[in-house]
C-alpha cells in the first residue's frame, strides 16, 4: 500500500508502507505506548502489535535496539520486512536526538565527578522518588555518589547518606549546601555500617559497561549483600536498578520504570525503581 514519499538522510526516496510490528517480551510494568509510542498497540500477552508506517516502525526498532527489560531482550519482528536505508536513517536520528536528555543538577554551582556525570539521577526523577516517602520519615542513602537522591529526599525527610568515596561525600556536602538542605554525608561502607531508618535507598554502582540485555543480582554485588542485611533495620527499601534488572531476584518487590523528560529520553527506561516492604 503506497501511503507517502519518505526522505531518507541518504537522499533517497522511498514509498512509505505499512508495517506489522510486534514487539515481544515487554513487562506488564511497563507504561508500552509510553516505550513504543502512539501507534494503537494491543497486547497479546507478553507482546504488542500495531500497524505503522515504514518511517514510525523504523523509529521504533532504533529506540529499542539491543534493549533488555527484566532480564528479557525486546524482540521485534516486522512484516513486511523494514527496508535498510529506512532502518539506517532511523538511528541516526534516534543518536541525533538523545543528545538532549534529563538534566542531573540544576542549580549552579552543584559539581559532579566523572563518575557522577552518567550515574547521577536527573534531578527531576529523583524528586519524584523522594515523593514516594511519606514526610517526615528517615531515609538512609547507604551510596549516595554525589548526593543527587539525598538532596531530593531531604526536601522532606531525614536523610543520612554514606559513600566509600572520600572525594564524592565532599561533592555530596557542597551539593547539599547549594540546594539548602540538611543532610548528614559521612564517609562509610554500606556492608559494614549498621545504621537504621525508616527507608533504605540502594543505587549500587551498575558500571558504565552494564548489561544493556540481563542484569541480576549477581551483577550488583552490592545490592545483592545490601538487601541481605536490610531485614530488622529498615521497614522498606528502594532499589534504582538498570532497565535490564531481573526483577525476580527480589521476591515481593515491585517495581516501577522511570523514563526521562526530555525529547531525547521521553521514551527510553532510565531506571527501574524496586520498591520492597520488609
Amino acid at each position: 500500500m503506497q501511503q507517502a514519499v519518505l526522505v531518507l538522510a541518504a537522499g533517497t526516496c522511498l514509498a512509505a508502507r505499512t508495517h506489522r510490528l510486534t514487539v515481544s517480551n515487554v513487562p506488564r510494568w511497563v507504561p508500552t505506548r509510553r516505550l513504543l509510542g502512539d501507534g494503537g498497540w494491543r497486547a497479546d500477552g507478553d507482546a504488542w502489535t500495531a500497524e505503522l508506517t515504514t518511517r514510525d516502525a523504523c523509529d521504533v526498532a532504533a529506540s529499542i535496539r539491543g534493549v533488555g527489560l527484566d532480564g528479557r531482550k525486546l524482540l521485534l519482528e516486522a512484516t513486511p520486512k523494514l527496508p535498510r536505508p529506512a532502518v539506517r536513517a532511523a538511528r541516526l536520528e534516534d543518536a541525533r536526538r538523545r543528545r538532549t536528555t534529563s538534566p542531573g543538577f540544576t542549580r549552579r554551582g552543584a559539581r559532579v565527578d566523572a563518575e557522577g556525570k552518567w550515574s547521577l539521577t536527573p534531578e527531576r526523577l529523583a524528586n519524584e522518588i523522594a515523593d514516594k516517602v511519606p514526610a517526615g520519615s528517615s531515609v538512609f542513602d547507604c551510596c549516595c555518589g554525589c548526593g543527587g537522591n539525598a538532596i531530593a529526599f531531604a526536601r522532606r525527610c531525614a536523610v543520612t547518606a554514606i559513600d566509600v568515596s572520600a572525594d564524592r561525600v565532599a561533592l555530596a556536602r557542597r551539593n547539599a549546601k547549594i540546594y539548602g538542605v540538611d543532610v548528614r554525608v559521612d564517609v562509610g561502607d554500606a556492608l559494614r555500617d549498621e545504621r537504621t531508618a525508616d527507608v533504605l535507598f540502594v543505587d549500587a554502582p551498575w558500571g558504565r559497561e552494564w548489561d544493556k540485555e540481563r542484569t541480576d543480582l549477581d551483577s550488583l554485588p552490592l545490592l545483592r549483600d545490601v538487601l541481605a542485611a536490610a531485614p530488622g533495620r529498615f521497614k522498606r527499601v528502594l532499589a534504582k536498578v538498570p532497565p535490564s534488572f531481573a526483577t525476580a531476584a527480589v521476591p515481593g518487590a515491585a517495581a516501577e520504570a522511570f523514563f526521562g523528560h526530555e525529547s531525547g529520553d521521553a521514551r527510553r527506561i532510565k531506571f527501574v525503581l524496586l520498591d520492597l516492604v520488609l
